[in-house]
């Protein structure tokens, strides 16, 4: 990415110290719902075999002339992952919660477009080539999102090597970031 930092016409580059992978979004969680949300989702992770995963690739969400989105797309694990997205869906739906019915498209948001901001969809073309290192995944958070310099807090945090379905509460404004070994399924 640092070759398309500060050209003309790039979109605002997310801080990787807040990067993420986004599994499942689910909107708004009734407060009662969260510990057996939390529960569901603990035996949903439990059942994912040990993952890694890669950079690679990457493109916009959007047109060329309006681009949104520059985003990286992934490689490794990405059926396992996906499926794991399929058991955290289901866990959802079983406690009545709405859930996305589009595809899970695997990417990292790397950088947004402002609205009437001078835009070159073009940059992104420069990452189809991407490959960047592989990376174990460490583990699943769930968060929740709030306005604010710290957009996330961790609800709870289930290790994706071992099959023990446990959680880790996390106290609110404790999120950690993504570390150098590369981001974090969320």
């Amino acid at each position: 990415m640092a070759p398309l930092r500060g050209l003309p016409g790039a979109p605002r580059w997310s801080d990787a110290q807040r990067w993420h992978l986004t599994l499942l979004f689910l909107g708004a969680v009734p407060r009662e719902q969260v510990p057996r949300l939390a529960n569901a989702a603990a035996a949903a992770v439990a059942a994912a075999p040990p993952l890694r995963l890669r950079l690679a690739g990457g493109g916009r969400f959007g047109s060329l002339r309006r681009p949104q989105v520059a985003w990286a797309g992934l490689a490794g694990d990405v059926a396992e992952l996906t499926d794991l997205t399929a058991r955290l869906a289901a866990a959802a739906r079983s406690l009545d919660l709405p859930v996305e019915e589009r595809p899970f498209r695997p990417h990292l948001t790397l950088g947004r477009w402002r609205p009437r901001q001078p835009a070159d969809g073009r940059l992104t073309d420069r990452l189809a080539d991407y490959r960047g290192p592989d990376w174990p995944v460490r583990e699943v958070r769930l968060l929740e999102s709030r306005p604010g310099p710290q957009p996330y807090d961790v609800v709870a945090t289930w290790p994706v090597t071992t099959r023990t379905p446990w959680a880790r509460p996390c106290s609110p404004g404790r999120a950690r970031p993504a570390g150098p070994a590369g981001p974090r399924p969320a």
